[in-house]
């Protein structure tokens, strides 16, 4: 039973909730909505495939530290092996109910996911190369992924710049949001010998790249509603964004004077707060793109 509670913890399956604007996002330029695939492309990715990603990347980290939303992990088992892999194929299958394309996009991603921490590969060792893939496809391509199944449309009617260029401004956050996500794990990192963007950055260093980044993914969100939406969803873009904003340059501050403070209680508040604000904004977005009344009730 004690097995069984270690599995489910390792699953991570509220840490979804971090990856949820991206689908949300994606559901609010959508032009295709039936609710059966809405709620069930979201079932895939948040409850099976994002879990199996992150029961995979556990076994083979073994984590002793602290890892995003574990203060304590427990002992890893091969059942979280074998639970990450039966999580994959249920949502592969899940996902060729709606299309091939759909469940061939849900593959491909497993496998960028699995060799982020498979020791044949793991991009993590690697700074720069397993922070431009992950960013890209917990990005752009789960942006991509997400909008071909909730529209059940093909790679080609799917592939089209109003599509991609959104898809490119979540990965741009995410390039910029996911050193923060390492800031605390540098010991846990080089004990492994896994060398993290953060952790070639270094802490102050890491705090720099990432506001750079998050000011160049809000000038690129700005831009974006602006152009294809209004001057209404930009402004509030920002509005939702503030909270996340001052909490950053507060833990900044605070990291100058003290860099203990980059721990992972902080982290996982920025995380949570960060998630809170842009889930809310891209609900907002989504009513106010006006295409509630496409859903079949």
């Amino acid at each position: 039973m004690k097995s069984v509670i270690n599995i489910i913890k390792h699953l991570r399956i509220p840490f979804s909730f971090f990856l949820l604007p991206v689908f949300l996002f994606a559901l609010g330029i959508s032009p295709n909505l039936v609710e059966d695939r809405i709620i069930l492309v979201f079932v895939i990715l948040h409850f099976l495939i994002y879990p199996a990603s992150n029961a995979y990347n556990s076994y083979f980290d073994k984590d002793e530290g602290s890892i995003g939303l574990l203060k304590t992990p427990p002992p890893v088992t091969i059942g979280l092996y074998y639970t990450s892999l039966a999580l994959d194929f249920i949502g592969i299958a899940l996902a060729w109910l709606i299309s091939m394309e759909f469940a061939v996009l849900v593959f491909v991603y497993g496998l960028a996911s699995k060799a982020y921490s498979h020791p044949g590969i793991r991009l993590k060792k690697y700074p720069w190369l397993g922070w431009l893939v992950a960013g890209f496809f917990q990005g752009v391509f789960t942006f991509y992924m997400a909008y071909v199944g909730i529209n059940d449309f093909s790679y080609q009617i799917a592939f089209s710049w109003k599509v991609i260029f959104p898809g490119l401004l979540t990965s741009l956050f995410l390039w910029g949001s996911y050193p923060m996500t390492q800031v605390y794990q540098h010991k846990e990192d080089s004990k492994r010998g896994d060398r993290t963007l953060s952790l070639v950055l270094g802490i102050k260093g890491t705090f720099l790249f990432t506001l750079v980044a998050f000011l160049l993914a809000t000038l690129g969100f700005e831009y974006y509603f602006i152009t294809f939406y209004s001057q209404k969803i930009a402004i509030a873009f920002l509005l939702f964004m503030l909270p996340t904003i001052v909490f950053f340059f507060v833990w900044f501050y605070l990291v100058n004077r003290n860099k203990t403070k980059a721990n992972y209680g902080w982290t996982m508040g920025l995380n949570f707060l960060s998630a809170i604000c842009l889930n809310a904004f891209f609900i907002y977005f989504f009513i106010q793109s006006s295409h509630l009344y496409q859903l079949d009730l």
